[in-house]
């Protein structure tokens, strides 16, 4: 099967760590979780640095610092109403599949994370590809009702993945 995920790897820890296929088995368990098909979709993932998440996170958001994750959706999907879940997009085919967006995620800032919250790398990086895929489909946290959706989702995609809730 096709990789759903195009992963540009601009920090070479990110390809030895296995950035490639972990985001794969996310985005694939995300779509299942959500009734989506498994072909007829692709996103681009950017495996980078702190500096060059701080640089995008100063260009986009006007925060020039790193973060551990960032999302770019290809439209906007959000639902108009808080509480509500966004309407989920329709699969293209495998020749023209529908691009979903773009996320991308610092290397350093993943590590320290990981290393204070006491849990291993890949099921943090886990979790970070799975909230940033959600955000590419309209889910957000800027409402404690939009949060709670959006963690609901979460938790459940990771439990398919055998990650523990992270909250």
């Amino acid at each position: 099967m096709e990789p759903l995920v195009d992963c540009i790897i601009e920090d070479d820890r990110w390809a030895s760590f296995g950035l490639e296929a972990l985001s794969d088995r996310a985005v694939r368990a995300a779509l299942s979780h959500l009734g989506l098909a498994q072909v007829g979709f692709t996103l681009c993932l950017m495996g980078c640095d702190d500096a060059r998440i701080a640089e995008l996170n100063a260009d986009f958001r006007g925060k020039p610092q790193p973060t551990n994750v960032l999302s770019w959706p290809s439209e906007e999907r959000a639902p108009e109403e808080p509480g509500q879940s966004p309407d989920m997009p329709v699969a293209g085919s495998a020749e023209m599949p529908e691009e979903l967006g773009d996320i991308a995620i610092a290397y350093e800032t993943c590590e320290a994370e990981a290393k204070v919250a006491e849990k291993p790398m890949a099921d943090h990086v886990t979790h970070l590809v799975v909230h940033g895929f959600l955000h590419l489909l309209g889910f957000d946290h800027v409402t404690e009702q939009d949060a709670v959706i959006m963690e609901t989702h979460e938790v459940a995609i990771l439990a398919i993945l055998g990650v523990d809730d992270p909250y």
